[in-house]
């Protein structure tokens, strides 16, 4: 009886102790030691909260690759897939906005509750967001001076125009002044402020196309991509939101792609942060020749001057030491140790900065 009771006691006891070292399934955060109410998300616990997109979208992919790369030093990165849509994911990073409670978006994961603590956008909507110009230029928060750079990932992107090859356009001034009733589509999501410069170069707008007996088509679903004779908009052979379109029309339809007159070009490269490259010959179905264009490249991965010099050093020091997984993801990703620390006049994090500066990438 007493040795029964004995081991009665050490059980209980067993019991106890384990449950107060936590290890017990029914053990909350609270038997572990944490204060209540406290965060699960954010820098200290390692689960930081990544403004992302769709796991098709550009910064949905370079969330992937992020947090596959810093599982090798102990983080559980958090993704919002529902954090994008152009300028607003500068917005949501930049003012630490909170990504939502827990729910299903487009059979897309559930999102992290908490603040968004850094994220991914093109390096141009950063730099913009940071000088508070185009897109930000009527926030009312003004120019986001506490966005840091901590990797630029080259991803490069072709601004391509192109019109069906039986049609008689070789320039798009054509239209108007020959009243040509075509069925123009152009994108004017991510990059719109230079799809509309476009169009408005040459005058077009959905009003004059109806009156010509045709049509001006923004938006770029499978819906509006029937009986197209003109297409323009930023093109990778990728299959993302973005680009998508030129999967479907350059296969679908046999294109003439033309060359944007020089004059525009120009601007659109001065006042958009572009470069002017050749498209290269087999991009797209019918591409047999080099075309002159404007284009941009860059997937920046950033955040603000909040986040922790270690973290911002860790994460330069796993895209870098993980550039493998770049190869693997849709994207045309790749890492150059000579650009991945600028971001046009975006300041470099000082902990990225440090581990550039050990590998000698920068002095």
């Amino acid at each position: 009886m007493k040795r029964t009771l004995r081991w009665a006691i050490v059980g209980l006891m067993l019991v106890v102790v384990t449950l107060l070292a936590g290890n017990h399934p029914l053990a909350t955060a609270q038997d572990m030691g944490a204060k209540p109410g406290a965060k699960t998300t954010g820098y200290a616990s390692k689960k930081p909260i990544y403004g992302g997109a769709c796991k098709t979208c550009p910064w949905g992919a370079m969330a992937e690759i992020v947090k596959s790369a810093m599982e090798f030093y102990g983080y559980d990165i958090q993704i919002c897939y529902v954090c994008a849509g152009g300028p607003r994911e500068a917005r949501m990073v930049a003012g630490a906005m909170k990504a939502g409670p827990p729910r299903p978006a487009a059979n897309l994961p559930p999102t992290p509750d908490g603040p968004i603590d850094f994220g991914s956008t093109t390096p141009h909507f950063l730099w913009w967001a940071y000088q508070g110009v185009h897109d930000f230029a009527k926030d009312p928060e003004g120019p986001r001076k506490d966005l840091r750079l901590v990797a630029n990932i080259q991803e490069p992107t072709y601004l391509i125009t192109a019109v069906r090859a039986d049609s008689a356009i070789t320039d798009l001034h054509q239209i108007l002044e020959k009243r040509m009733p075509v069925q123009i589509m152009a994108s004017t999501g991510i990059g719109g402020l230079v799809t509309t410069s476009i169009l408005d170069y040459f005058g077009l707008t959905k009003e004059k196309m109806k009156g010509l007996g045709g049509d001006l088509r923004t938006e770029t679903g499978p819906e509006n991509r029937k009986g197209l004779d003109v297409v323009i908009g930023f093109a990778s052979l990728t299959n993302a939101p973005e680009y998508n379109m030129w999967y479907e029309t350059s296969q679908k339809y046999d294109l003439r792609y033309i060359e944007l007159p020089k004059d525009l070009r120009t601007k659109l490269e001065k006042e958009f942060d572009m470069e002017e490259v050749n498209i290269p010959v087999g991009l797209l179905r019918g591409i047999d020749k080099p075309i002159l264009t404007a284009a941009r490249t860059g997937n920046a991965v950033y955040g603000r001057t909040d986040m922790p010099d270690d973290f911002a050093y860790t994460l330069a020091k796993a895209l870098d030491e993980h550039q493998d997984l770049l190869q693997w993801s849709h994207m045309n990703f790749s890492y150059n140790w000579r650009t991945v620390w600028k971001a046009f006049g975006v300041p470099l994090h000082p902990g990225a900065a440090r581990y550039y500066k050990e590998k000698g990438y920068m002095k």
